[in-house]
C-alpha cells in the first residue's frame, strides 16, 4: 500500500467521520456530559478543558495518568519543592524555586542534599507548609511503618527519584535529604513530589469509623477522603470530583506568588479519550480547550475561530524494546532496521504536521547529543539489507507485538499511528500484531516490566515519555539499576558499559562535565538502539479565543494559573 493511500485510509477511519454538524453534536454532547449543569454566570470565569485521559487524574497529592495528572491535577493543585519554569515560548523550560528557595549537596558526604524552604506558605485548609510537611510527604512513599504511607502512591513517585531515601528536618526551614548514591538528577527528580497537607490528612484519618481497626485500612480510607476533598499549596483548589466524569477547581487567591495568583475564577476538567468527541465538544461550544485534536479537524477548527497551540517539546513516542529472553529484539540489526523502515515524513501528513521526526531521544545541537555514528532515517532498502542478514524475508517475516493505547498522556494519536507503523515496517519483513489495553493500564504495565504477565506477551512498549532531564530522558530506560519494578527499564536492557556511562553523569555536579557524559551515553543508546523513536510531540491543543495570555512553551506541562479570559 502506497504512503498516500494509507494516509487516506487511516484519516477516514479515525477523522474524517468525527464532524458531523454541530448542532446535533452541541446536544448530544450536552446530554452526554451534563454540561449545561456547568454554564457560568456573567460574572465568574470558567475554563473547561477535555483531557485525553479516560478518567480523572488522581487528586490525592501523587496523580497517575501518566504526565497528563501531573499537567492538571498536580501542578495546578499542588506545589513541588522544585518545579519548571513554564512561563517562556521560546526558550527550554529550567528547573527554578518552588517550596524550596535553595539546594545543595554536601561537599563532603554527596549523598546528602541540604534544600532551604520557602516562610509563610499555607496549605489550602490554612495550616503551615514547613519542614515537618517535607518529611511527612516524603515518608507517605518511602517509609512503610509511616501511618500515611500509601502504597497506590508509590508506583507513580518512587520510579521517578529511585535514588530517594529519606528525608529529616534540621530545622522549620529546612530539610535534609539523604539519597542511596551520589545523585546530581536529584533536584530534578523531586519536580514529581507534590507537597499534600499533612492537617488535611490528620483530620480524614480521625473521621475514619473506629470499627476500621488495621493501620493499612486506615491510612487507605484516611487517603480516599482526602482524594475527594484535598489540601495542597498550588493555585487553584478542589470544589468538586466525581470519578471518571469532572472535576472542578477554583482560584486560590492567596496563593503565595503574586505572578501565578489565577485570574480564572473556575477550572473544570473532563476525560474525554477519543479525539472526535474532544473536537467535536470543542466546535460544539461545550468545552473551551481541548488535548490534541483531531488532525483532520484542524482546519476546521481553525476556520471557526479557535487557535492551535503547538511547541516543540522535549518529548519522545517510541516503541521501547524487550530485551527479555527470546525477544526478536536482541538481534542489533532487526532493531536498527525497524528505526530506518518508518516513513516519518509520511506520518507527520496524517498527524497535520504536528510532530518533529526524531534522529534519537534529544535533536542534533542539543548537549547530551554527541553525535551517535547510527544515522536515524527512513532508508527501506538499508533496512531490508540488515533483516536479510539477520535471516528474515517477505516469506519469512519477524512476529512482532506491542502493547499500545486507545489514549492517553502524551500519546498523540495512538491507534492511527501505530497502524500507520505496522504497515509502514510490513514492507521491511516485520508482521506486527497489537495488543489494545487503557493507557493507565498500560501506564501502570509499563513499570512491571516485559517479563511480567501484563506483558501479554507482547515484546515492545508504546508509552511515550518526556525527555527534559537526564533520569527521565535516558537513565530509567538503560540502566541495569532501574529494571522493574524500581523505575521504566520495561524491556531489560543494560549492560557495564552503559552502567559505567549512567555512573558518569550521575555523579557530574557540574553541568559541563555532567553534559558531556551524557552526550556520550546518548551517543551510545542511539548506536544500540533500545527504541524505535518514532515522533517528538509538538503539544498540539485547541482553545476558544476566549481564553487569553496562554503560554505554551517547550514542555510537556502548562500554566493554567497565569492565563486570562475574557
Amino acid at each position: 500500500m502506497s504512503t498516500h493511500t494509507l494516509l487516506s485510509t487511516l484519516a477516514k477511519r479515525h477523522f474524517a467521520s468525527s464532524l458531523a454538524p454541530a448542532s446535533v453534536l452541541s446536544l448530544a454532547l450536552a446530554a452526554t456530559l451534563g454540561l449545561t449543569a456547568t454554564v457560568a454566570s456573567a460574572q465568574e470565569k470558567t475554563l473547561r478543558i477535555a483531557m485525553t485521559a479516560a478518567d480523572i487524574p488522581r487528586t490525592l497529592g501523587q496523580p497517575d495518568q501518566g504526565f497528563e495528572g501531573n499537567r492538571f491535577t498536580g501542578i495546578p493543585i499542588y506545589d513541588s519543592l522544585t518545579q519548571w519554569d513554564l512561563s517562556k515560548a521560546n526558550a527550554p523550560s529550567v528547573l527554578i524555586a518552588g517550596l524550596a528557595t535553595s539546594w545543595a549537596v554536601d561537599a563532603k558526604d554527596k549523598t546528602k542534599w541540604v534544600f532551604k524552604l520557602r516562610p509563610g506558605v499555607k496549605f489550602h485548609d490554612g495550616s503551615a507548609f514547613n519542614a515537618d510537611a517535607v518529611v511527612w510527604n516524603v515518608a507517605k512513599v518511602f517509609d512503610k511503618e509511616a501511618p500515611q504511607f500509601d502504597p497506590s502512591q508509590v508506583g507513580v513517585t518512587a520510579s521517578r527519584m529511585p535514588t530517594l531515601r529519606s528525608a529529616r528536618k534540621i530545622d522549620d526551614m529546612t530539610v535534609e535529604f539523604t539519597t542511596s548514591e551520589p545523585d546530581s538528577f536529584l533536584p530534578i527528580n523531586l519536580t514529581n513530589l507534590f507537597m499534600a497537607s499533612p492537617a488535611q490528612w490528620d483530620a480524614k484519618l480521625k473521621a475514619v469509623p473506629a470499627g476500621v481497626t488495621a493501620p493499612a485500612e486506615r491510612s487507605k480510607a484516611a487517603w480516599t477522603a482526602f482524594a475527594a476533598d484535598p489540601a495542597g499549596s498550588g493555585p487553584f483548589k478542589v470544589t468538586r470530583f466525581v470519578a471518571r466524569e469532572r472535576l472542578e477547581l477554583a482560584a486560590h487567591k492567596t496563593y503565595w506568588d503574586a505572578r501565578r495568583v489565577p485570574k480564572i475564577d473556575k477550572v473544570v476538567m473532563l476525560p474525554m479519550p477519543e479525539a472526535n468527541a474532544r473536537t467535536a465538544a470543542l466546535l460544539g461550544g461545550q468545552v473551551d480547550w481541548i488535548e490534541a485534536p483531531a488532525p483532520d479537524a484542524m482546519p476546521q477548527i481553525k476556520q471557526r475561530g479557535f487557535t492551535i497551540y503547538s511547541n516543540a517539546q522535549p518529548h519522545v513516542w517510541p516503541w521501547q524494546l524487550s530485551f527479555a529472553e527470546g525477544s526478536p529484539w536482541l538481534d542489533k540489526r532487526v532493531r536498527q532496521a525497524a528505526n530506518l523502515c518508518v516513513d516519518r515524513g509520511g506520518l507527520s501528513q496524517l498527524l497535520g504536521g504536528m510532530m518533529a521526526e526524531p534522529k534519537g531521544t534529544v535533536p542534533p545541537g542539543h548537549p547530551w547529543w554527541g553525535n551517535p555514528k547510527f544515522d536515524i532515517k527512513y532508508d527501506v532498502k538499508g533496512a531490508q539489507a540488515l533483516m536479510t542478514q539477520a535471516g528474515f524475508s517477505a516469506a519469512k517475516p519477524v512476529k512482532v507485538k506491542v502493547q499500545i493505547s486507545a489514549s492517553g498522556s502524551g500519546q498523540m494519536q495512538p491507534l492511527p499511528m501505530n497502524e500507520f507503523m505496522q504497515q509502514s515496517l510490513k514492507q521491511c519483513f516485520f508482521d506486527v500484531q497489537f495488543d489494545v489495553i487503557e493507557w493507565n493500564t498500560l501506564f501502570t504495565n509499563w513499570r512491571k516490566g516485559a517479563k511480567d504477565p501484563s506483558a501479554n506477551g507482547a515484546n515492545a512498549v508504546n508509552v511515550s515519555f518526556a525527555a527534559m532531564d537526564p533520569f527521565f530522558a535516558m537513565v530509567r530506560f538503560v540502566s541495569t539499576k532501574t529494571f522493574p519494578p524500581v523505575s521504566n527499564n520495561w524491556g531489560y536492557y543494560g549492560n557495564a558499559e552503559v552502567d559505567k556511562l549512567v555512573a558518569d553523569a550521575r555523579t557530574s555536579f557540574d553541568e559541563k562535565s555532567r553534559d558531556a557524559a551524557l552526550a556520550k551515553l546518548h551517543a551510545h543508546i542511539v548506536e544500540d538502539a533500545p527504541f524505535v523513536w518514532v515522533a517528538h510531540d509538538v503539544g498540539p491543543r485547541a482553545m476558544s479565543a476566549k481564553v487569553r495570555n496562554v503560554v505554551q512553551p517547550k514542555s510537556w506541562f502548562i500554566d493554567i494559573a497565569t492565563m486570562t479570559m475574557d
